[in-house]
């Protein structure tokens, strides 16, 4: 029997990974890279060390995604973690396992995952095409026929998948083609908008440019409910916050902003301390230092950058002696430190988010092989899909996992 041809388009790491496993199927495989080297986006992942994947247990990997995790499930039951790491272990790669069971190779470089996926790719005898994006798949009868080069080669094969990733990070070549490409099929998508993405608040954080909370709990409130709450690190920048826990909180709160809603965030400064042990700790220090002002107390509880801020936001006077504080003050501060408030105004384009939420909605391609249900012989993997996760490795290993099935998926198609 004739091996099938399978076209992959997009060279991350969910076409690498497909395009690898049609190969190793037996499948004739070209992939097609827009760009002039495959990979550049994954070269920037993890800040440039590239967190592969996550050592967490499925049912908490899952609910890291949402919504999407039900329709993961089945890609992750046939390729998981531990499947992914014996894979970059058979290649030569060795990893570590850090804080938050994120796994990384041990050179901290995401260069050499990506060598070592294009050597495997390589080997396995897939063609790999740059600087050749696809505008358009041929269709016939409802099945995929083949793909047409922007130049307008026809390139014919039994089997497309694609991979083309999001729309964040455009410069790396993820500027949505495969939103079209399933959208010119007939394909519904969820509307794309960003995801891990750094929000804007309407308190000018300017003077509070790189200053860094680690071990903060922080509660994303929409419409003055509580959506989520996360503890961890978080960081302010020119426009608003950004850092581990805003990011994962920051697809709750565009949505939300995009429904035309109140999206608001509520920091607890001292989360070790509850009210009566954090009263206890401000007793302490104001008869400690009681001939001491309130400004120079107050920077033994926070930092630098925040103290002028606590003391106009709470309208404590910052000469007053520590010995002179009230009740009632002492309460108003407490209250801040527990319930420091940003309200959110907005968020950085999608070009600056980390991963894009929203895609071809997977109502549309069967879980259990990436094959779309209206196209026979067109499969989906990766981020072109309305699947996102919280940061630490999560959208990695989607990436691999669906583009592991999709590639196998499709190496099985007849014509």
């Amino acid at each position: 029997m004739k091996s099938p041809v399978v076209a992959v388009i997009g060279g991350g790491p969910a076409g690498l990974m497909a395009a690898g496993q049609a190969a190793s199927c037996g499948a004739a495989v070209v992939l097609l890279e827009k760009m002039p080297t495959p990979g550049r986006k994954l070269c920037i992942t993890g800040k440039g060390r590239c967190n592969i994947t996550n050592v967490a247990e499925l049912p908490d990997f899952l609910e890291h995604f949402g919504a999407g995790g039900r329709f993961l499930h089945q890609p992750f039951a046939r390729f998981f973690t531990p499947a992914l790491l014996a894979f970059f272990e058979n290649l030569g790669l060795p990893v570590v396992v850090e804080r938050g069971g994120r796994v990384f190779p041990q050179s901290g470089q995401a260069r050499d995952v990506l060598r070592i996926l294009q050597g495997w790719v390589h080997r396995a005898g897939v063609r790999v095409r740059t600087g050749a994006p696809v505008s358009r798949l041929r269709i016939r009868g409802q099945r995929v026929i083949g793909v047409v080069l922007d130049n307008g080669e026809k390139v014919s094969c039994d089997a497309v998948v694609i991979a083309t990733g999001g729309a964040s990070y455009p410069g790396t070549g993820s500027t949505g083609d495969g939103y079209r490409l399933a959208r010119d099929t007939g394909h519904l998508l969820v509307a794309p908008r960003p995801a891990l993405v750094p929000l804007e608040t309407e308190m000018d954080t300017t003077p509070l440019a790189g200053l860094s909370l680690r071990n903060v709990q922080v509660r994303l409130l929409v419409k003055g409910k509580k959506k989520r709450q996360l503890f961890g690190e978080m960081a302010f920048t020119r426009s608003g916050v950004s850092g581990p826990v805003i990011l994962t909180l920051s697809g709750a709160a565009v949505d939300g902003l995009r429904a035309g809603q109140q999206v608001s965030l509520v920091v607890d400064l001292k989360p070790a301390l509850d009210e009566p042990r954090l009263d206890a700790r401000l007793l302490r220090d104001f008869s400690a230092r009681a001939r001491e002002p309130l400004s120079s107390v107050l920077r033994g509880l926070l930092p630098r950058e925040l103290v002028g801020i606590c003391l106009a936001q709470t309208g404590l006077v910052p000469e007053k002696p520590a010995a002179q504080v009230r009740a009632k003050e002492r309460r108003r501060l407490k209250s801040w430190l527990k319930n420091f408030r940003l309200e959110i105004s907005g968020y950085r384009p999608l070009k600056e988010a980390i991963v894009t939420a929203g895609g071809v909605d997977t109502r549309e391609a069967d879980p259990r092989t990436m094959q779309s249900k209206r196209v026979a012989g067109l499969y989906f993997a990766g981020e072109v899909l309305d699947i996102q996760g919280d940061t630490g490795g999560y959208n990695l290993q989607a990436a691999f996992s669906t583009g592991w099935l999709a590639g196998r998926s499709a190496a099985g198609t007849t014509g």
